[in-house]
């Protein structure tokens, strides 16, 4: 009798053991080293990091006030697993916010709508556009370019990035472009919502990539594949690959992974090239009535402008480890002037981000305003968010 007690007492101790192990709950540590309040900056979580098996019933929860926080699951390479799960916390300057990591039903996630979103464009030829709740943007496909080829009219042939002025919060691509196949109105008119009214050209727009040799630049033509990896309330991004190229002799292999997420200016471009050591990516200097200033030290170029009726910012930024000095490039040329940030490729690799502020959409009321927010973006860029996990 004393034996079958001592069993029995030992394996309810196991599983007291063992069920205070499961129950254990795991917690993460957002941490702000600056001076100033964060938000609109996205953690991007793994698996690995969080040491789970599966991250599609992994809900992100405030310690403090046990709000669950909207998240995006993302499944980066398509093979139906997720492998990242994003949320945007707020935190205050100077600060550590902890956050417990719980299992979630899909109903029990916050509903959020995909302010994030893009998408091909077939019934406008072959862009590819996308936006978030501050701007939106397009390029265009290789359909566009073989009606320039064949001397077909409405073709595209540039590798610029075209800039939508949007200046609602919520999404236009598919009421704009309905617009334009309906023939019920036309996006270069502003009816409340901003319009396309941005000139690309052969021109780098709001970012495209060059090539610089003997005082010349080279360039791609338009994309050639598309596959769209994500949208959503916090992130869109796709992945675009192009022909090989030619720079001088050089024969270049580029493709790009694409990413907005909710609350920035500023796309992030992340370029896989072969072939060269440096690249150039630029911002079109349009009628060159504008203003090109820049900081080395904080890694951005800028071309504040005058903009129809309006003003209009555009710029890139890049890390200190890409980011190498900047210049205004300007020929007689059409289309051919632009604000280039002169970047490093490190390992076949190149970050950079490019973006605009339009003044009509009342979040920059002039270029000290927008300069302000791209040293800002870099302060941040230098300094991201720390992110630990403990149980």
């Amino acid at each position: 009798m004393k034996f079958i007690k001592f069993i029995f007492t030992l394996l309810s101790f196991l599983l007291f053991v063992c069920c205070t192990k499961q129950d254990k709950s795991k917690f993460i540590f957002v941490e702000n080293l600056l001076k100033i309040d964060r938000s609109f900056e996205t953690i991007e979580l793994t698996k690995e990091f969080l040491k789970v098996e599966d991250l599609s019933t992994i809900g992100i929860r405030d310690n403090n006030s046990k709000e669950i926080q909207i998240s995006q699951l993302v499944d980066i390479d398509g093979d139906g697993v997720m492998d990242q799960l994003l949320f945007q916390p707020k935190i205050a300057a100077n600060s550590k916010v902890k956050f417990e990591i719980i299992t979630v039903l899909k109903e029990e996630r916050p509903i959020s709508n995909e302010i994030c979103y893009s998408r091909f464009v077939p019934e406008r030829t072959d862009d590819y556009a996308w936006e978030n709740d501050k701007v939106a943007f397009r390029v265009y496909g290789p359909t566009a370019q073989k009606m320039i080829e064949d001397n077909i009219p409405g073709g595209t042939l540039s590798s610029g990035v075209d800039a939508w002025l949007k200046r609602v919060e919520y999404p236009i691509i598919n009421k704009w472009y309905k617009k334009h196949s309906d023939k019920t109105g036309t996006y270069h008119e502003d009816t409340g919502e901003g319009l396309d009214n941005f000139h690309v050209g052969v021109s780098r727009g709001v970012g495209g990539i060059a090539i610089k040799k003997d005082n010349s630049y080279y360039f791609s033509k338009n994309y050639s594949n598309w596959k769209t990896i994500t949208t959503g309330p916090i992130r869109t991004s796709f992945y675009l690959d192009y022909e090989d190229w030619d720079a001088a002799g050089n024969s270049i292999q580029e493709s790009r992974i694409i990413s907005l997420d909710k609350g920035s200016n500023f796309s992030k471009f992340e370029i896989s090239i072969e072939g060269t050591t440096t690249i150039a990516a630029g911002l079109t200097l349009h009628e060159k009535d504008g203003v090109v200033s820049g900081n080395n030290k904080n890694g951005w170029v800028s071309y504040w402008q005058p903009h129809a009726d309006s003003e209009l910012g555009t710029a890139i930024i890049a890390s200190n480890e890409y980011f190498v000095d900047f210049e205004k490039y300007d020929v007689d040329a059409k289309d051919l002037s632009n604000a280039y940030a002169n970047l490093n490729v490190i390992d076949n690799k190149v970050v950079y981000y490019a973006g605009f502020g339009w003044k009509k959409s009342n979040q920059f009321e002039n270029q000290k305003e927008w300069e302000s927010y791209l040293n800002d973006f870099s302060m941040r860029l230098k300094s991201p968010l720390i992110v630990q996990v403990s149980e």
